[in-house]
């Protein structure tokens, strides 16, 4: 694609902010349209593995991203009540020498902020906000900018409007588990904490992730219970009915940790939805990364990491290709089997995670037997994406 009129990208989100820079290293100019007047990431803490902190590190954000995260030592699991190691995975040093980048955890507002700062300071990227575009994107940004975009790419999230367009577009489906997050101030965090490592604590139907956000002196809690589902509301904001069902779920748990949620103060939650079968792009100048093509539940904490990697190889696809559509499909071609490969991990981890009766006794000898370097082993093909050598 030389010479191409600039591209758009709808949503300034992760997904959107790392695709216009990895556009940008590729020689290319876009535009990016966002809706909202001004960036406010929602959420609170983020697992940025090896796969996409290597990603991210090549864009030239590693100092940005070194001021404000925290590397764990270790990845721990972890029972709910008796607060037993179950089996842990070496981080810190050990990450950055056996998948050649660091696993960092930092607040979804940092990244956010980061990746903002470097696309305004790209002369290739233009952002426009406040510019909502509905319907067919391509006459809306030819609305806006006066000129038709050499591609159109949908980084707007699981509601995605582009995808919308498509014909046959994934459909929305929730899974039947709800997700907490809640931030704890250090001072009233439970005494089975620790600063140098991320925490799945486990337990029949539930588990909670747990990780501290050096910004603000705090841990961040994810909690994901089954659940019902919050109508239309992708985040829901705390009510006592809500309250009530998170602590039947953990009613049986350490009881540091129950208190710890019961005092929380700051709590949101989302249901957990996915998107179902459909096409990623419309074969000719239209396309999808991240959620907007293929959101998943979080159970292998690989849903930024997975838009940021489409970012990456979008970009180098449209570079290679002289034409667009061919670019296209080898873009798919490229990622659906890896988004496979990560989902099916996500969903037997949920069912190692929540797993109940014989099944946790099951689980928990089976782990017993596998050390930290055996497990490690088990996620070269997940951290180690495009590592030297890999």
């Amino acid at each position: 694609m030389q010479n191409a009129a600039p591209i758009a990208i709808v949503g300034a989100g992760i997904a959107g902010l790392t695709m216009a820079l990895c556009l940008a290293r590729q020689g290319f100019n876009t535009d990016i349209f966002e809706q909202a007047e001004t960036l406010e990431e929602v959420g609170a803490g983020l697992q940025l593995s090896p796969n996409a902190s290597r990603i991210l590190i090549e864009l030239g954000l590693l100092e940005a991203l070194r001021a404000v995260w925290s590397e764990p030592d270790t990845i721990a699991l972890a029972d709910g009540r008796s607060l037993r190691t179950l089996a842990r995975v070496p981080a810190g040093a050990d990450a950055r020498n056996r998948w050649a980048a660091p696993y960092g955890v930092l607040h979804r507002a940092s990244l956010q902020r980061i990746l903002l700062h470097a696309v305004q300071s790209e002369p290739r990227c233009r952002l426009h906000l406040g510019s909502r575009i509905e319907g067919d994107p391509v006459p809306a940004v030819m609305a806006a900018t006066g000129r038709r975009p050499s591609v159109t790419i949908g980084a707007d999230g699981i509601r995605s409007q582009v995808r919308a367009t498509l014909p046959q577009g994934g459909a929305v489906r929730f899974t039947g588990d709800v997700a907490w997050r809640l931030m704890v101030p250090r001072a009233c965090a439970a005494n089975c904490l620790s600063d140098d490592r991320v925490t799945a604590f486990l337990g029949a139907n539930a588990h909670l992730v747990v990780y501290p956000i050096r910004e603000t002196d705090s841990f961040n809690l994810i909690a994901i219970i089954g659940g019902r589902p919050a109508n239309e509301t992708w985040v829901g904001q705390n009510s006592e009915e809500r309250r009530r069902e998170l602590a039947a779920a953990f009613r049986h748990w350490n009881a540091g940790l129950r208190s710890m949620l019961d005092s929380a103060a700051s709590a949101t939650y989302w249901p957990l939805c996915t998107v179902g079968k459909g096409p990623w792009h419309n074969g000719r100048d239209i396309v999808l990364i991240g959620d907007a093509a293929h959101a998943m539940t979080p159970f292998a904490a690989q849903g930024a990491a997975m838009a940021i990697e489409d970012a990456q190889e979008l970009a180098r696809c449209l570079k290679r290709c002289d034409d667009v559509a061919a670019a296209l499909r080898q873009y798919e071609a490229a990622r659906r089997p890896r988004i496979a490969r990560v989902r099916k991990r996500g969903a037997f981890n949920r069912f190692a995670y929540h797993a109940g009766g014989p099944i946790q006794v099951v689980r928990n000898a089976v782990l017993a037997l596998r050390g930290p370097e055996t497990l490690a082993a088990d996620l070269d093909w997940l951290y180690g994406y495009g590592a030297p050598g890999r």
